[in-house]
């Protein structure tokens, strides 16, 4: 019982950490902030601080980290079109349920996700991003299309679905997440795979 509630505290002292480093880089840049700042937001003293960072630099990429691991895990669940499923997936009108609990996890990290990926953010951020969102796609999906049937070759495709995801991720969260995760996902779908006439209404 002493273990957990140590573990328990060292979770809420680097979450503490991580909110005020979000907190912090709403109002100056990255660069300006202290590990003074730092620990005076999140109220802890600095040898608390290095116990689990070496550094502001330390703490950043361990947030960032944090974040792509969680990412990576949504390969692992359940909810995943197999091989079978592709040929009958109505993709203009059901979320495509890998994407869905993606888009799902950027909302559970909004504040961070949206700081990272904004103008006073990380642009090594976004490299990682994709990187992590292309090996979930090529072991998803991609994995389950016939190249020889495509009308463009794959390494394209995926980089467009990757690029358009994130595109309307940043989007999404600058524009206050006013769609759920599902809904996000059915917009996406029919950005990905649609035929580009198809997102006009027909009168």
């Amino acid at each position: 019982m002493k273990e957990k509630a140590v573990d328990r505290r060292i979770v809420r002292t680097k979450k503490a950490l991580r909110d005020a480093l979000t907190a912090l880089m709403k109002e100056i840049t990255f660069d300006e902030i202290t590990v003074s700042d730092l620990t005076t937001r999140a109220d802890i003293n600095r040898g608390t601080f290095y116990l689990h960072y070496r550094d502001k630099y330390d703490l950043l990429e361990q947030s960032e980290e944090e974040v792509i691991e969680g990412i990576r895990s949504i390969r692992s669940q359940k909810q995943r079109l197999t091989k079978e499923d592709l040929p009958t997936f109505d993709y203009m009108n059901e979320p495509m349920p890998f994407v869905t609990e993606l888009f799902a996890y950027v909302k559970e990290n909004a504040d961070f996700m949206r700081v990272i990926l904004g103008p006073k953010g990380n642009p090594a951020f976004h490299v990682k991003l994709k990187a992590v969102m292309r090996d979930n796609m090529s072991q998803g999906i991609l994995t389950h299309l016939d190249e020889a049937q495509l009308i463009v070759p794959i390494g394209y495709l995926s980089a467009y679905a990757i690029s358009a995801q994130l595109g309307v991720i940043q989007h999404w969260l600058d524009s206050g997440m006013k769609e759920s995760p599902e809904e996000l996902s059915l917009i996406n779908s029919k950005l990905v795979f649609g035929n580009p006439t198809t997102i006009y209404r027909k009168s």
